[in-house]
Parts: C-alpha cells; structure tokens; sequence
C-alpha cells in the first residue's frame, strides 16, 4: 500500500464515492495502445464527475470559515457549477452560480445542468460572453453583496481549479497508481490521459505523480485542452502547481518539461461539436456501454483516438483515460447528439 502523501495535506469533506472503478475497453482493438478507462464519472449522482473530488477540500476550508454562501462561475452548462450548488446544499449552504450565456436577458432553457441548479435552489446570475472576462471581479462583487446583507461568502474559483482544489486529484493519482499496479511498468509505459479545461485536474494529477514517483514506475501524464491552447495551459497549470508549491512547500518541483498538452483537438471552440467527435462518443457507447459528453471527455477522447491513429507510439502501449463526467449536458441540445445517431 502508498504511504500517505504528504503530512501537509489539507482537511476535507467526505463528498465523492471513492475509489472509483476501471476497466479495460473493447473500443480501440485496431489503435496499437490497449484502453483502459478510469470511472471518475461514478464520484456520485448529482455530484457525478471530476469536480467533486476538488470540491472535498474546498468545501472543508468553506464550513472552517463558517460560510453561509458559495459562489462560483461557469458556462451556462457548467458541470463545475452543478457539483458546487449540490455539495453546497448538502453541507447546509446556499449557492450563487455566475452563468455565461449569449443573451443574459433571454436566459437559457432549464434543461440538462441548468435544471438541476434551478431544482437545488441556486441563485443564478445570467452574464455575457463579454462580461465573462471580470469574472473574478463579478465572484468578489457579489461575495460582498452577500457580506453586506449580513452573510459569509466562499468564493470557489472556475472549475474549482485552484491549489487547494488540486488536492482532489493529488489523492486521485494514489488512487490511479493503486489501479495501474501490476498494469504499468518502465519497460510497459502508461500515459494518464485526462481533458483539460480549467486546469485544476491537470495540476493534481501532475503534482501526485512527481510526488509518488511514478515516473519510475512508467507512468506519465497528458492533458487534451478542450479550449484554449497549449501556451495558455502549460501558464494555468504552472501557476496552480507554483501556489501549492508555495502554500504546502510539497517538494514536487514541477517544472514546464512536466506539464505535457496534447494541442490541436479544440475544434470548432469550446462546447462545439464535430460530427467526427460526436461519432467517437456514439461508437464508445455502443462498444462499451460508457457515455461521455461532447463539451469535455468526448472531444478529449476523440483527441486521444485521433493521435493514435497517427501514431500508435504516441502514448506508450497502455493509455489510462480519466472519465470526468459530464453526462447532464448531453440533455440541454440531444439534437446535437441525434446527427450520429
């Protein structure tokens, strides 16, 4: 068994169904690299996905300072969001979720994410595309909306992605090496795969592993961005990792030559679809009975099968595919979903 990571990690609130489950796939028999697929979609129901691991430590340090709110930003389908408003209800708080939309005064229908917000009780607030920049200025605005009428606020960060909420998968990759005993090796290579897209999982994932070592065991990790580049990925990864640094003195000492990003499978933007993409997730699902969704793990997964089939040395003989979750957005538009059908 690992030993504990670090005699400085953080307390948390017990919040996500750990450990979760992999398997090996069936889908990929021709790609040259065997599949195998971690469950971090099965953390939960209504706290389903990768955010509810971070959101265990962050909820710890909101019920330490006595927070009455939490407040947090994300896009009008925000899994991130959802997580933060149920984990919120659930340890006695209420919520704000900040929405970017593209008429904030014709919000969207609530369907898919939005539904569950509505249904859990959160105060939405209906921003721009072009707001979206002062996010932070908007989470302050509005935590001091919330302290002036005699309450205490707890801003979560975007995503959840900062170095606390990093812990979450600092203990998912002791979790992951765990898994991949017996599986990876220096002479059988493993490559976690994960999507990036706010960078918080990213940086917990690398942290684990140059604290664990795992390295010498074979086993290295690689980000598909969703959105964005690599440039602006290798600066939110680096600066998260630097603040636990800095924080927690970890001793893990990443560096840039760390941080590896699989650019290039954007594709038409940030929660825009491909047929192609769409086809991946359609023949995923009916290989293996495992649904992913079109914003994050399928447009990393179709990343991930697109890289293969160029080079089938790309990622070693084994890939470890981190399922974050995600699957209530495929509810606010299935005629997207409906095109492969």
């Amino acid at each position: 068994m690992l030993q504990l990571l670090h005699d400085r990690e953080p307390p948390r609130v017990p919040l996500a169904n750990q450990p979760t489950r992999g398997h090996w796939l069936r889908y990929g028999a021709d790609l040259g690299a065997r599949l195998w697929i971690k469950r971090d979609d099965h953390t939960g129901s209504e706290l389903m996905g990768n955010k509810v691991r971070k959101l265990e430590y962050l909820m710890a340090e909101a019920l330490a300072e006595q927070a009455t709110h939490v407040i947090t930003c994300g896009g009008e389908q925000s899994n991130h969001a959802r997580a933060t408003a149920f984990a919120a209800a659930q340890l006695g708080m209420k919520s704000v979720l900040i929405l970017r939309t593209d008429d904030p005064a014709r919000p969207p229908a609530p369907t898919g994410n939005i539904l569950l917000d509505r249904l859990v009780g959160a105060e939405l607030v209906w921003i721009s595309r072009p707001a979206w920049r002062d996010r932070n200025r908007l989470l302050t605005e509005h935590a001091e909306r919330i302290r002036a009428a005699g309450g205490i606020p707890y801003i979560v960060p975007e995503g959840g992605s900062n170095a606390l909420g990093s812990w979450g998968y600092i203990r998912a990759m002791r979790e992951l090496a765990l898994d991949l005993d017996g599986i990876a090796s220096p002479e059988r290579p493993v490559t976690v795969v994960y999507a990036c897209g706010s960078g918080g999982t990213g940086a917990g994932l690398i942290l684990g592993a140059k604290l664990l070592r795992l390295a010498d065991r074979g086993i290295r990790v690689a980000g598909v961005n969703v959105c964005d580049d690599r440039a602006y990925f290798v600066a939110a990864i680096g600066a998260i990792c630097a603040e636990a640094e800095e924080r927690w003195q970890l001793g893990a000492n990443v560096t840039e030559a760390d941080i590896d990003l699989v650019d290039g499978h954007v594709g038409l933007g940030y929660a825009k679809s491909r047929p192609e993409e769409l086809a991946t997730m359609r023949d995923l699902c009916r290989s293996d009975g495992v649904v992913l969704d079109p914003v994050y793990t399928g447009k990393a997964f179709h990343g991930l099968v697109t890289e293969l089939r160029a080079d089938p040395n790309r990622f070693g003989s084994t890939v470890a595919f981190i399922h974050t979750g995600g699957m209530f957005g495929l509810f606010s538009s299935p005629e997207t979903i409906a095109q492969v059908l």
